[in-house]
């Protein structure tokens, strides 16, 4: 094997492993904040809310990400926003005629979809009686949501979570399709650069495996830190 061309590289694959680790952490904090009503819709709210819910679930679940992503970028990212002068003409439009944030849009959506029918097996989960006590002493809903359930929930859902971040993580190399210089890009620069096509694939294979073994770890240490009754 061939290793002469990662000095030339590396600062460039050091920049796409901060994009990937961005787009990571903006989709999953996004994404699990949008889950969170998601799953409340359809465990609380309004019959009317609880089917926008499921169904916008649905279709996340149901339909593969990269059309999803080809949806946002190519769709209104290229066919629907250009065409609009009062947009290219705000403060916006740098952020929005870049690649990175219809990327990060579409994982965000996608990862919300998912999250959303966890949260709602886990608000399902709590025990009512404890949601009762908690009414029962004078708590207003706010209170019981933000004191009780969303925390008992949130630590039922975490075992779960960690494969889903993970998940996640294994799904943002499609960030290069829309022009992102993520790892993924990068490693494909170098492959087309160099005609080096196991060596970069292994540099990639191994930085998603640490990333993996740290966000496991990072999980590990979450779980043990919360207490597992209340």
């Amino acid at each position: 094997m061939v290793w002469d061309w990662l000095p030339k590289y590396f600062p460039l694959l050091m920049h796409g492993l901060w994009l990937t680790i961005l787009l990571l952490v903006i989709s999953v904090v996004l994404g699990f904040l949008l889950s969170v009503p998601l799953g409340l819709a359809q465990v609380t709210g309004p019959k009317w809310l609880g089917t926008m819910a499921r169904e916008y679930c649905l279709f996340m679940r149901g339909t593969p990400l990269l059309v999803q992503l080809f949806l946002i970028y190519y769709g209104v990212g290229t066919e629907i926003f250009p065409k609009l002068p009062w947009l290219r003409d705000s403060f916006m439009w740098p952020m929005l005629r870049e690649g990175f944030f219809y990327a990060a849009l579409a994982l965000t959506l996608n990862f919300a979809g998912y999250e959303g029918e966890v949260m709602r097996g886990a608000f399902l989960g709590v025990p009512k009686g404890e949601l009762e006590a908690a009414r029962a002493m004078g708590m207003s809903p706010w209170k019981v949501l933000f004191r009780i359930w969303l925390p008992r929930a949130t630590r039922i859902v975490l075992p779960t979570l960690t494969g889903d971040i993970i998940q996640q993580l294994k799904t943002t190399p499609q960030a290069f399709l829309v022009t992102v210089m993520d790892l993924m890009g990068v490693t494909t620069m170098i492959r087309q650069d160099t005609y080096r096509t196991y060596e970069p694939l292994l540099f990639l294979a191994a930085i998603y495996m640490f990333l993996t073994f740290l966000i496991t770890r990072l999980f590990l240490l979450i779980e043990r830190q919360v207490p597992t009754r209340r």
